[in-house]
C-alpha cells in the first residue's frame, strides 16, 4: 500500500484545515468541548473549512473513530481538497499513521496543535527550549515507519551510510538534541533557583497567577504590576513566565509571577517541560487562580485547573479565587466572599477596568499577613521624609513626635521591608513582635 509522504511536522495558515471533534461517552469534560477546540484552531492561525462533530461509545485501535467514518471523512477530504486534518483526541502514533494513509493528507492531533501554537507564542529563551523539547519528546513517538523518507540509505560509492535507517538515524539525532537542550535548561534552571533562593532569604512574598487560559491573567498581572505583557483575546496569548516586583498597597513589596495558562487536558509533555516555570506556582506564598467570571463553563474550568494544580503539588498554597471580567456580566458590582473563619477566599472584579482591585489588596494583605512584623522605630531629624513613604506602603498603629524632634512610629510592615527600613540613614529600630513576643532592642 501507498505510503502518504510527509513532508513538514507543523501547521500552515494557508493549509484547508478540517476539524474533527470526537466526544466520548466517558470523557467527564465535554460541554466545552467543541468551543474550545475551535477556538485553538482558530487561535493558530488556521483556514478552517468546517468542523465535524463524531460520538463515540470506545476508541477503535485502528482509526480512534469507526472504519465506517472514516471512510466517510475520506470522501470530505477528498471532495474539499483538506491539506489537514486535525483530530480533538490525542491519537496513537499507529492511529495517526492510519489516517494518513487513508485520507492522503497530514493528521494531527489536538496535542500537536497545542505544540504548534506553543512554538508560534513562545519569546524567551527559556520559552523555545521548553516548546522544543515537548515538540522533540512528542515527535520521537512518531517515528515508526510513517514516512516514505525513512527507508533504509541508500548504498554505492559515496553514500554508503553507518548502516543503519534513516529511522534510527533520526532517532539517535533527537536524542542528542533533546540531551542538549536539558542541558541548557539546566543552566536556566539553577539561575531561576538561585533568584527564588535570594527572595527566600529576603522574606519577600512570592504571589504567583494561575487559571485557564484567556481567564485574564495578563490583565490582572498589568494592572498590579503597571507592566506591559502582551495580551490578546486568544488561548495562550502570552507563554514565558514573568516576575516583577510589586509594592502593595498597606503590605508592602512583595513579587509576582505570570505564568503559562493551563487548558483542558494539557499534555504531559508540556507539563514536563515547563515545570520550571509552574514551580513558580508551587512555591509561592500565595495563588490567585484567576477565573473568567462570564464564562458560563467556568466551574468546569476551575475543577481542570485545580487538578494541574494538584498535579505540580500547589494544591496546599492558600488560594485566593479572582473571579474576572465581572464587567461583562450585567448589573453586577464587585464583592469579596469570606469563609467561615471569616477570611476572603474569592475576589469579584474587573482586572481590564480596576474596578474591585482594592478588594484584592485586601485579600493578599490578609493572606500575607503572617509574613508581617510588628515594631516600633525611630526616625531622626534628617529621616523624616521616610514618614510618607511607610504611609504609603505599610500601616501605622501609632506615631508621635519626641522632644528632639524625632518621630516615634509604631508599625506593621513586612520583614523584608523592615529590614530595608534599618538599612537607611537615621532609622533605628526600638522594639519588634513576633510571636506575640516583643523583643526590646
Amino acid at each position: 500500500m501507498e505510503l502518504f509522504d510527509r513532508q513538514k511536522d507543523t501547521v500552515g495558515q494557508d493549509e484547508r484545515t478540517l476539524l474533527v471533534h470526537v466526544e466520548q461517552s466517558s470523557n467527564r469534560y465535554s460541554s466545552n468541548g467543541v468551543a474550545e477546540f475551535m477556538q485553538l484552531a482558530t487561535s493558530s492561525g488556521l483556514h478552517i473549512i468546517q468542523t465535524l462533530e463524531v460520538k463515540i461509545n470506545i476508541p477503535s485501535v485502528q482509526f480512534y473513530i469507526g472504519k465506517g467514518k472514516a471512510e466517510e471523512l475520506k470522501t470530505i477530504v477528498t471532495e474539499k481538497e483538506v491539506d489537514l486534518v486535525i483530530f480533538s483526541p490525542e491519537l496513537s502514533p499507529s492511529q495517526e499513521r492510519n489516517l494518513e494513509k487513508s485520507f492522503k493528507c497530514q493528521v494531527m492531533d489536538r496535542t500537536g496543535l497545542i505544540l504548534d501554537i506553543f512554538a508560534l507564542r513562545a519569546r524567551s529563551y527559556e520559552g523555545k527550549l521548553q516548546v522544543e523539547l515537548a515538540q522533540l519528546r512528542h515527535l520521537s513517538t512518531r517515528l515508526v515507519k510513517g514516512w516514505t523518507h525513512l527507508e533504509r540509505q541508500k548504498g554505492g560509492i559515496g553514500l554508503r551510510g553507518p548502516g543503519e535507517t534513516q529511522l534510527e538515524t533520526d532517532k539517535r539525532l533527537i536524542g542528542k538534541r533533546i540531551k542538549y537542550i536539558n542541558k541548557r535548561l539546566e543552566k536556566v534552571h539553577k539561575q531561576r533557583d538561585l533568584g527564588r533562593k535570594s527572595r527566600i532569604k529576603n522574606d519577600l512574598p512570592m504571589i504567583a497567577l494561575a487559571g485557564y487560559t484567556n481567564a485574564g491573567k495578563s490583565t490582572l498581572f498589568n494592572r498590579l504590576t503597571e507592566s506591559h505583557v502582551y495580551t490578546d483575546n486568544k488561548l495562550f496569548a502570552t507563554l514565558d513566565s514573568t516576575i516583577r516586583k510589586v509594592v502593595l498597597p498597606a503590605y508592602g513589596e512583595a513579587v509576582i509571577a505570570d505564568t503559562v495558562g493551563f487548558i483542558q487536558d494539557l499534555p504531559h509533555d508540556l507539563i514536563d517541560a515547563f515545570k520550571s516555570t509552574l514551580e513558580e506556582t508551587s512555591q509561592a506564598n500565595v495563588l490567585l487562580h484567576v477565573v473568567d467570571a462570564s464564562d458560563e463553563n467556568s466551574h468546569e474550568k476551575i475543577n481542570q485547573v485545580e487538578d494541574i494544580i494538584e498535579q505540580i503539588d500547589a494544591q496546599d498554597i492558600t488560594t485566593i479565587i479572582v473571579m474576572n471580567k465581572i464587567d461583562e456580566i450585567k448589573d453586577f458590582e464587585p464583592r469579596v466572599d469570606k469563609n467561615h473563619e471569616g477570611n476572603i477566599f474569592r475576589v469579584w472584579l474587573s482586572a481590564n477596568s480596576g474596578v474591585g482591585i482594592d478588594l484584592l489588596y485586601q485579600a493578599l494583605s490578609q493572606s500575607l499577613s503572617g509574613m508581617m512584623t510588628h515594631a516600633s522605630i525611630r526616625l531622626d531629624v534628617q529621616s523624616a521624609y521616610i514618614r510618607s513613604e511607610i504611609h504609603n506602603i505599610g500601616y501605622i498603629h501609632n506615631e508621635k513626635m519626641n522632644e528632639f524632634g524625632q518621630w516615634l512610629l509604631e508599625i506593621n510592615v513586612t520583614r523584608h521591608y523592615l529590614k530595608k527600613l534599618l538599612d537607611k540613614q537615621g532609622v533605628s529600630l526600638l522594639w519588634e513582635q513576633k510571636n506575640q513576643q516583643i523583643q526590646m532592642i
